[in-house]
């Protein structure tokens, strides 16, 4: 049975050595570029760690396994388009090293080419496969528009976002893990807990991701802290300030938040000198805890041996930063 990093080196290659033969390369250069940046490989490791619950051999599925990265990485293409944003990790983004256009052309040729790798599964889980990515890809789209949407209200509620992360976040590891089960051939039962269990870690990652903008080490998170702060991003953390938050808290977060001009670290010492006093951080690591513990639940429905679990939970462990 093959540990999470052995199943990690093993989808890594998988990326390194596939084919661009199509023409023109122009076309396909960006894509191959967006997929050589390397990233956590988080949905294609889930899905081959639910196939390994029920069979050996898990490499077997890697070409579906990686038209789900293909499929991740081009909505980051043109999330980084619709952002104007200048790297992802760390490297230029495909608008800025080429142009507009050619991230517009390039994402969609993108978004044809996961489902022409996805379509390679067994001639008997196809429809299955598809209709789950499909739809899927359908409320992934949908999270998007309400994360733009969200940019331009400011009474966003806590549920309406839980339900936009989900959309835009969990759907999409929970859809790893019920695909790896079907190709598995899983029951339909343990399929649908293994969704559940994917769609509370996605949600438990989500609000991690919030968390460690305002708290995490920039060396260990990877970027400058502070960006949801200084761009007014409708997280659970700001949502639940302005909640939370008595009358001179509220008062003071709505200058912040309406501040045209700003000295950016002046703007995230002060906000988060608020969340500190309304006590956000206990609030959003409560709900991280609580989505976490759900996602066990899900998992311990699973009816397979303990030790076939373990690269799995080993796995969410490491991604969530825990030791059990």
């Amino acid at each position: 049975m093959n540990t999470s990093n052995e199943i990690l080196d093993r989808i890594n290659a998988f990326i390194d050595q596939l084919p661009y033969e199509r023409k023109p390369f122009s076309l396909y250069e960006p894509i191959q570029y967006v997929l050589s940046l390397g990233g956590k490989r988080i949905r294609p490791a889930l899905m081959l760690l639910s196939y390994q619950l029920y069979k050996d051999e898990p490499e077997r599925i890697l070409m579906p396994a990686v038209a789900l990265e293909t499929y991740h990485n081009y909505t980051l293409l043109h999330d980084d388009l619709m952002d104007n944003a200048d790297l992802r990790r760390g490297h230029a983004t495909v608008h800025k090293r080429w142009d507009a256009n050619t991230a517009i052309l390039s994402g969609d040729s993108m978004l044809v080419l996961a489902y022409e790798r996805m379509a390679q599964v067994p001639h008997d889980k196809l429809a299955d496969v598809l209709s789950l990515f499909t739809e899927t890809a359908l409320e992934i789209g949908e999270g998007q528009q309400y994360d733009m949407e969200f940019e331009r209200r400011n009474d966003v509620r806590e549920e309406e976002y839980i339900e936009m992360i989900r959309l835009k976040t969990s759907v999409l590891l929970a859809c790893a893990m019920k695909m790896g089960a079907i190709l598995a051939d899983a029951s339909a039962e343990d399929a649908d807990n293994l969704y559940k269990y994917g769609e509370q870690i996605g949600l438990a990652f989500q609000l991690q991701d919030d968390l460690l903008d305002v708290y995490g080490d920039p060396a260990v998170f990877g970027k400058a802290i502070g960006g949801d702060i200084t761009s007014n991003k409708k997280t659970y953390m700001l949502i639940n300030a302005f909640l939370r938050a008595d009358d001179r808290q509220r008062a003071e977060l709505h200058h912040w938040v309406d501040a045209a001009t700003f000295d950016r670290q002046e703007k995230i010492q002060a906000v988060t000198k608020l969340y500190n006093e309304i006590g956000i951080r206990q609030l959003c690591e409560a709900k991280i805890n609580s989505y976490f513990e759900q996602a066990k639940q899900y998992l311990a429905l699973i009816d397979v041996p303990a030790e076939r679990k373990q690269p799995l939970i080993d796995f969410t462990n490491e991604m969530m930063h825990r030791d059990k």
